[in-house]
């Protein structure tokens, strides 16, 4: 039987991570797979030019990372998104886009997305970036972040005026702090070094979060947070 890690993907394995390509644009996905295919530790599984394919695929294929674009035809990425998170959660998304128009992002994370990467970013980062999210985090660059905090103070407005639902799992005041920094786009190194504590440490205690919460994905728990007040951002 396969384990899985904290953050829900596979663990002490040798096999490669496995990935789907999705992109309308025939020169994009090539070029994804030869960067992708050059890394021992990465196999490209399939390819999807819409998001119906893909989801189509991902049943089949259950990829580890899908690398998925936003705006397509027939289905966009952030519907085919939605889907193979539903069916399976254990599956990373990284968007890819052109744009980083506030409104994609977000809607991008409320799918389950895990990151958000530009298409004009370097295609050797690119391998970095799909074990990155593998491995638990969370793909958001610093000028995405602010963009993000500045959503989530929107909805914890808005939601300010909505009576809560059901008793939420209470959170320690250090899974907390974890998850302020979380929302502030920070990795597991950042995080241990802001706290003074390890890398290990912070992987447990989003470990113990996304438990808690019956969660898979650490902006799924940002987002979580805000909508049930456990944390608020000004």
């Amino acid at each position: 039987m396969t384990q899985t890690d904290e953050t829900g993907g596979r663990s002490g394995r040798d096999e490669p991570i496995r990935v789907l390509i999705v992109d309308d644009h025939a020169l994009i996905r090539r070029s994804l797979d030869l960067a992708l295919t050059a890394e021992p530790d990465i196999e490209v599984v399939g390819e999807a030019g819409d998001g119906q394919e893909a989801v189509e695929l991902a049943d089949r294929l259950m990829p580890d990372v899908v690398l998925m674009d936003v705006r397509m035809p027939r289905q966009s990425g952030i519907e085919a998104t939605r889907a193979i998170k539903a069916s399976m959660p254990s599956s990373r998304v990284i968007m890819l886009t052109v744009s980083d128009e506030e409104e994609d992002l977000f809607e991008a994370i409320k799918a389950g997305a895990t990151g958000y990467l530009l298409k004009d970013v370097q295609i050797d980062e690119v391998p970095d970036a799909v074990r990155g999210v593998h491995e638990g985090q969370s793909l958001i660059n610093p000028a995405m972040a602010a963009k993000l905090i500045s959503e989530f103070a929107n909805m914890s407005r808005k939601e300010a005026e909505r009576p809560p639902q059901l008793p939420v799992p209470r959170l320690t005041e250090r899974e907390m702090e974890v998850l302020r920094l979380v929302a502030k786009g920070m990795n597991n190194r950042e995080i241990a070094k802001q706290l003074f504590i390890s890398e290990n440490t912070v992987k447990n205690h989003v470990r113990n979060i996304l438990e808690k919460l019956q969660l898979h994905s650490r902006m799924e728990a940002v987002v979580y947070a805000v909508r049930e007040r456990l944390l608020e951002i000004t």
